[in-house]
């Protein structure tokens, strides 16, 4: 029988925010909360994380702020690192996730750090899935993957960039190149990643605003945005998981792990950015083997 399914809204600065809620939680155990990526996409890609229900323990998925099917206010003034940390907030309270785990992948592993070392409460572990830390080493790394790329695809990102020309078919062309190779290797493309992107594409604001016009050209708000230099500060039980051909690289995760203490790496070999579709079942298990762990180890919950 199929897990069961809850959708709805909660209340955000006058707007709403869209969650979907898969599965029933067991005694003893509690329930995950995803935070997507992007900016600016929406949860769908995530999809797969719903196999977790299926283990005894209740997914909440929300599509964030200006994203998917929450709405869409067209306010810079929403589109702050501050903002979506409140906004998280107002998701754990309004549906009633006093103790969680909190997922975040990409973007949504920026979004998860900053939430623990805000004091929030409550959080029975970290799951960092491909995470960005520090904008700045992101863009580095991606340079380099960059360079890797051939040389006529290699020109004609260059040259698009300095017409302005990122909207040009050449150009989205030449960056589905990199993409292919360090966001997701299947092919085709899994539908639940092609239902975000549609989303991404139908109102790319947030992703414009706080991203720019592509993973490596980074030109929005986030570009000096840094939670490294804090992340000693989490004391909670945390898990890195990454591909071998990820565009969070190695080094970037490897960063993380090192200034962690006591967080735990797996990576997984024949994935890119999202190993939770590309290597579905082994991230499951190695997903739902780390949170059994914590939760035993976990002396009152």
């Amino acid at each position: 029988m199929a897990p069961a399914v809850e959708e709805g809204y909660v209340s955000f600065r006058g707007h709403r925010t869209w969650y979907r809620a898969v599965g029933e939680t067991e005694e003893g155990r509690s329930p995950l909360l995803v935070l997507h990526g992007g900016p600016g996409t929406s949860h769908d890609y995530l999809e797969p994380l719903e196999d977790m229900a299926r283990t005894g323990r209740k997914v909440f998925f929300y599509d964030q702020m200006g994203c998917g099917r929450s709405d869409h206010p067209h306010d810079p003034g929403l589109l702050t690192v501050a903002s979506y940390l409140d906004e998280v907030t107002a998701v754990r309270e309004q549906l009633g996730l006093e103790r969680a785990h909190v997922l975040g992948q990409s973007w949504g592993g920026l979004l998860a750090m900053e939430h623990a070392l805000s004091g929030a409460n409550g959080i029975e572990s970290l799951v960092l899935c491909d995470p960005l830390t520090d904008t700045r080493q992101w863009i580095s790394e991606a340079n380099r993957l960059r360079s890797l790329l051939p040389a006529d695809v290699q020109e004609a990102l260059l040259r698009n960039e300095r017409a302005g020309n990122t909207d040009s078919a050449e150009y989205q062309d030449a960056m589905m190149v990199y993409y292919r190779r360090h966001v997701c290797r299947m092919d085709p493309w899994p539908e639940y990643l092609e239902r975000s992107l549609a989303h991404l594409a139908a109102d790319p604001e947030v992703y414009a605003v706080m991203w720019g016009p592509s993973e490596f050209f980074m030109t929005g708000t986030l570009k000096d945005w840094t939670v490294l230099p804090r992340i000693g500060r989490i004391m909670v039980p945390t898990l890195l998981l990454s591909g071998r051909h990820d565009e969070a690289t190695p080094a970037i995760v490897g960063a993380i792990n090192a200034g962690i203490e006591g967080s735990e790496w797996q990576v997984f070999e024949d994935s890119s950015h999202m190993p939770h579709a590309e290597e579905r079942e082994r991230f499951m298990g190695v997903l739902g083997g780390f949170l059994d762990r914590v939760e035993r180890r976990t002396p009152s919950r």
